[in-house]
């Protein structure tokens, strides 16, 4: 319990003084910069100090010039602060709706344009969410999807949701694959325990969603890439 209490503690400390001074740029000049860069500072810091080590392999660089879609099997509520801080500039997050709820932490999630999601199957609250996401794709910021829409109890992959595959083949931004095993085992869904560990990441290749003749392809196509990277046991559907 040791490793979570200096986690969430680090959060807080520093976290309180950078939404201060942060969130009030960011509301009167437009500019979240600061408030993005310093809030993942603050997540990076909370990590190292709980004893989290992160080791992430990209298979190819990225092209600079260009947007992603990053999507990623999910295992653990550490997995967002193990990935978000790894990815080049600044990133939104396809989040639940009720997480915009949350004092303080929501209207800064608002401001740096983090997308909320609807769990109620309706078609409208998918094509809205997708509109979202093309026009912050379009403003510069690369996405962020657990592509399964929550976390897997076993560490297996699940069935994936298709809005993030809607979206890639609506705007067309290319697509990477991302593996993360290990922290499975240092957050288990429904504990605040955190065990010390190893979380590792895999970025693979970016996919084309212009490749591939239908949205189920390339889902095919980004499941597999995201198999490939995991441990064989990790790799089948839960049952």
């Amino acid at each position: 319990m040791f490793a979570a209490i200096v986690l969430f503690s680090t959060w807080i400390i520093l976290g309180v003084p950078v939404a201060i001074v942060t969130l009030p740029w960011a509301i009167l000049t437009g500019n979240v910069r600061p408030l993005y860069r310093w809030s993942i500072a603050v997540v990076r810091i909370g990590v190292r100090l709980a004893g989290i080590r992160i080791e992430a392999v990209w298979q190819k660089p990225l092209d600079p010039s260009k947007h992603y879609i990053f999507l990623a099997n999910h295992v653990s509520n550490l997995d967002p602060p193990v990935l978000i801080p790894l990815l080049p500039e600044r990133v939104s997050v396809f989040i639940k709706r009720s997480l915009m709820k949350i004092p303080i932490l929501g209207f800064g999630m608002r401001l740096t344009s983090f997308i909320p999601v609807d769990r109620d199957g309706r078609v409208e609250s998918a094509a809205e969410s997708v509109e979202f996401g093309t026009r912050v794709l379009a403003s510069g910021v690369h996405l962020l999807s657990f592509v399964e829409g929550t976390r897997s109890r076993d560490g297996r992959l699940q069935p994936f949701k298709k809005g993030p595959f809607y979206l890639a083949i609506h705007s067309g931004a290319p697509v990477v694959p991302v593996s993360v095993y290990g922290t499975e085992s240092m957050m288990k869904k429904g504990s605040l325990r955190i065990f010390p560990g190893i979380a590792h990441v895999v970025f693979h290749p970016p996919l084309m969603p212009s490749d591939y003749t239908s949205r189920d392809d390339l889902m095919a196509a980004v499941r597999e890439a995201i198999a490939s990277g995991l441990p064989a046991s990790m790799r089948g559907e839960a049952t």
